[in-house]
């Protein structure tokens, strides 16, 4: 099956020169623990071109743009949300874009919500795990939660690393915690009701889920409506198109709830071309494959089919 398959990238980030000379003004010179990659326009569309994505949904990846200053982190926000939504104009046939929100401040990220989706049309938004270990799903977001329910708003949610400094870093962050960070979400998301106060918001989740897939019956004990709840969700292959993720993957869900994920430029091309190439590799049937790489995000983002057909 031809790796040039008009693929839709569902987590794809941008690493805009202004963010970063945001950042570096309030001490901010990497990203969890990791340099920034570099990133810019045109390199992003050769990659695309060479790894057959046709379009991808940009967003910010952790560590983010809240750093303690809700003024700062307002400003931020605006200026990531409309860089992104000038590059989906100025390529509209390439891109679309995850709006990120000023939290934890909930009332400027319902007035970025609104400026986001109503005048600068994004797609949806990105939000991370947690912010200062507030996990989604906990009733602080309540209110927010309320305007992406009624607007039945597709969720990007990244993970980012708990806020525990005495967490031993064996290894780099987002090898481990990513993923450990991803399946708290999901099971707060759960266990605090979340998914049944605001059944409507359609929830992305990055790298197959994390662990949630293999630890299914371990936050379940067997539910059957909890483990419905999870089969609801969307998940990502980013870093994850691999026999041992995959096969655990979709034990839990159906291929309908995976999409395509490269994790560009934090993940190097050549990690994502061996990630391309695991999918290609897994013996789907062509209509499973398209369905993961092109079909399930048309469904959710349904302006991009005039652009594919």
């Amino acid at each position: 099956m031809p790796i040039n398959s008009q693929k839709i990238d569902v987590h794809h980030h941008i690493v805009p020169k202004e963010y970063l000379a945001d950042l570096a003004s309030v001490g901010i010179k990497n990203a969890v623990g990791e340099p920034f990659p570099q990133w810019d326009i045109e390199n992003t569309l050769a990659f695309m071109d060479r790894q057959g994505i046709a379009i991808a949904i940009n967003s910010i990846s952790a560590p983010g743009i809240y750093f303690g200053d809700n003024d700062f982190t307002q400003k931020l926000a605006r200026k990531c949300n409309e860089i992104s939504a000038r590059m989906v104009k100025e390529h509209p046939n390439r891109f679309g874009a995850f709006a990120i929100l000023p939290l934890p401040d909930i009332e400027a990220s319902i007035v970025e919500l609104e400026y986001a989706l109503d005048t600068l049309k994004m797609d949806g938004v990105v939000l991370l795990t947690n912010f200062r270990g507030i996990y989604i799903g906990d009733v602080h977001y309540d209110d927010l939660f309320y305007k992406l329910n009624r607007r039945k708003a597709v969720v990007f949610v990244h993970p980012s690393v708990p806020p525990l400094d005495t967490l031993p870093m064996i290894i780099k962050p987002a090898v481990l915690e990513f993923v450990f960070d991803t399946t708290r979400a999901i099971v707060n998301l759960i266990h605090r009701g979340a998914t049944k106060r605001f059944p409507d918001i359609s929830f992305i989740f990055s790298h197959g889920g994390g662990t949630v897939p293999f630890i299914t019956w371990r936050i379940t004990f067997g539910n059957k409506k909890i483990i419905n709840q999870l089969k609801r969700f969307y998940y990502d292959t980013a870093v994850s198109a691999t026999p041992y993720t995959l096969s655990s993957l979709l034990s839990l869900v159906e291929p309908t709830q995976v999409l395509y994920g490269s994790d560009y430029p934090f993940l190097p091309e050549r990690v994502v071309k061996l990630m391309n190439e695991g999918l290609q590799n897994y013996n789907f049937e062509r209509e499973t494959f398209m369905k993961i790489v092109q079909q399930n995000a048309v469904s959710l983002f349904p302006r991009f089919k005039e652009i594919l057909f």
